[in-house]
């Protein structure tokens, strides 16, 4: 019997820390996904993301999101790709971390960005999912580097790069909305990894992995 784990093995793919679940979004998770964002991410005054999503209506928000998570699936290929993994706290949903590649055959690089409401920040589960994906890079896909990015005044995120171990990579002035900021880049590699001191649990990744063409 054909089942959407067979036609989309991603959905299977578990990445199981000491706190959290990090996997796939589905489309019933997506209204769970809307309360979180909806419950508030950050200060009004201090947008963090270049497109301003959060910010959008109370009713525009959600379909936003949706199609946000449908036009990355959509447009997922070995080749470019971005997944969306939801993170469960306790059984909640509590924020979205995304990792992605573009030319990962030959560059083996990964990029990664997230979020978290605000009721849940400041007790290491940002950094506990981060270095999730990063841990998942770097053994599991074979990934020789991980990059990220962030505001200049975002310290929350540039803390959380620190604490792991990336390394400062050069700045960019970028569009924020109607703004300009400063981008501050950071890059990390299996040598400047600070390993946290618990072992990533993950189910599901050799049919992941071979639906990324990654061997």
């Amino acid at each position: 019997m054909t089942t959407m784990s067979s036609i989309w093995p991603l959905f299977d793919l578990r990445l199981t820390t000491p706190r959290l679940e990090l996997r796939p979004i589905t489309d019933q998770d997506i209204p769970a996904a809307v309360d979180a964002a909806r419950s508030g991410i950050h200060e009004p005054t201090r947008n963090p993301f270049s497109t301003p999503w959060t910010e959008l209506p109370g009713d525009e928000l959600g379909p936003n999101m949706a199609r946000w998570y449908w036009r990355c699936r959509g447009e997922f290929a070995p080749e470019h790709w971005t997944l969306l993994l939801g993170i469960w706290h306790e059984g909640q949903f509590i924020g979205c971390q995304d990792v992605g590649a573009r030319d990962f055959a030959v560059l083996k690089t990964v990029t990664t960005g997230s979020w978290l409401k605000k009721s849940v920040q400041g007790r290491g589960l940002g950094t506990e999912m981060r270095a999730a994906v990063v841990l998942w890079a770097f053994d599991w896909l074979g990934a020789e580097v991980a990059e990220s990015e962030a505001a200049a005044w975002n310290s929350a995120s540039l803390g959380v790069s620190r604490s792991l171990g990336y390394e400062l990579n050069g700045t960019s002035r970028k569009a924020w909305g109607t703004k300009v900021e400063t981008l501050q880049h950071v890059r990390l590699t299996p040598e400047t990894f600070n390993r946290p001191g618990w072992t990533l649990q993950v189910e599901g990744h050799e049919a992941a992995a071979k639906f990324l063409k990654v061997t």
